[in-house]
């Protein structure tokens, strides 16, 4: 992350919530902006890309998880953290919030301690390159200057393709994506291929991955799409 103050949009209809937050996180340093439904999030979105959304799951009309979608489906806004803000706390909700877009659960009633570390944490995984162009997740280690990918057995050998898409994915870990959603992110928004191309290089990164048996970091999310996740 860059030397500037962390943007966050704070999404939440309820004020005295939404207010809260936002003087928490102005005493620590970051710039904040507040929403209380989707139309206001999408306008301050538009006028300045957070570098992290703060989202209420229960709202009026439109949902926290269907903002969420809405804004993962769109390329320019797609890369955002997003931290749920939500009472919910059962596998299905979970599991309905990872596979939208959610980074992570902030579960009510927090400290804005608490809110304030998981932020940096989700922002030091959405930028995972280190000072040597190093990105890191589980055994496999890939160089972005030297493109690139080792493991502990040694070098795992890729093709172009796939190594772009490991890039991305091991920049993203532990997030769904769908197909077209990885198609707009890998290959570009102009690249006019069919979704089964996806799941063409999904079996030679996989094959690729085999050798050092780590092929089962990338996984299928049932009637999704895929996610990459690293063993702990």
């Amino acid at each position: 992350m860059n030397s500037n103050p962390v943007r966050v949009l704070v999404v939440d209809d309820e004020a005295a919530i939404r207010e809260m937050i936002q003087f928490s996180l102005r005493r620590s340093g970051m710039e904040v902006e507040g929403a209380a439904d989707a139309r206001e999030a999408l306008a301050a979105v538009s006028e300045h890309k957070p570098d992290i959304i703060l989202m209420d799951w229960m709202m009026p009309g439109v949902s926290g998880l269907e903002l969420t979608r809405r804004l993962q489906r769109e390329p320019v806004t797609s890369d955002i953290p997003i931290i749920m803000l939500t009472a919910k706390v059962t596998e299905d909700d979970k599991v309905a919030g990872l596979e939208a877009g959610t980074d992570d659960y902030v579960i009510k009633p927090f400290s804005p301690r608490e809110l304030i570390a998981r932020i940096h944490a989700v922002l030091r995984r959405s930028s995972p390159t280190d000072e040597h162009g190093l990105i890191e997740a589980g055994e496999l280690t890939l160089d972005t200057h030297a493109r690139r990918v080792v493991a502990k057995e040694g070098e795992v050998r890729v093709g172009p393709t796939e190594y772009r898409l490991l890039e991305f994915f091991m920049s993203n870990s532990g997030r769904a994506y769908s197909r077209s959603q990885l198609l707009d992110h890998v290959w570009g928004t102009g690249a006019y291929l069919e979704e089964r191309t996806v799941d063409v290089h999904i079996r030679r990164l996989r094959k690729a991955l085999q050798a050092a048996g780590l092929s089962h970091y990338v996984q299928t999310v049932r009637g999704h799409g895929y996610r990459f996740m690293a063993d702990g």
